[in-house]
């Protein structure tokens, strides 16, 4: 018996949420730092090997791309720490109390969000200046 109803009828009523964000973020973070992990483990194979496969790993990393992959990797690190603890927090079951879950205003893991975003940005930034200051000579 051929039905005319839709398969996800709920998909077309959700607004996308800054925790729904969160989520999505978490997930391609945390396969991120796996591919990173796998990087860092070519260059401890590279260093160990010779100095022509240090070559070639230094050669990856050169220039604008290598640096690109290596700031996403870091705020992927920060991003997934921050949010990490946040899910500490939110399962000690913090701010979900009864008057909170009230759907007239805005929970309050919705400001929080945007929060854990723009930290762990700030702290990929930090991590970054410090790096360069480092590199020309200052003492960071």
């Amino acid at each position: 018996m051929p039905t005319t109803r839709p398969l996800s009828p709920h998909l077309g009523i959700y607004r996308w949420r800054i925790n729904m964000l969160q989520s999505t973020l978490h997930r391609l973070t945390g396969m991120y730092l796996c591919l990173g992990a796998l990087l860092v483990t070519w260059a401890l194979i590279a260093a160990a090997t010779s100095e022509a496969a240090w070559s070639v790993f230094a050669g990856f990393w050169n220039g604008r791309g290598g640096e690109i992959l290596l700031f996403l990797w870091m705020w992927s690190l920060w991003f997934h720490l921050c949010n990490g603890i946040q899910h500490l927090v939110r399962d000690a079951g913090r701010g979900y109390g009864p008057p909170l879950r009230d759907r007239a205003y805005s929970p309050s893991y919705w400001p929080m969000g945007w929060l854990i975003i723009a930290v762990s940005l700030a702290l990929t930034v930090l991590v970054w200046v410090l790096l360069a200051l480092r590199i020309a000579g200052g003492g960071a």
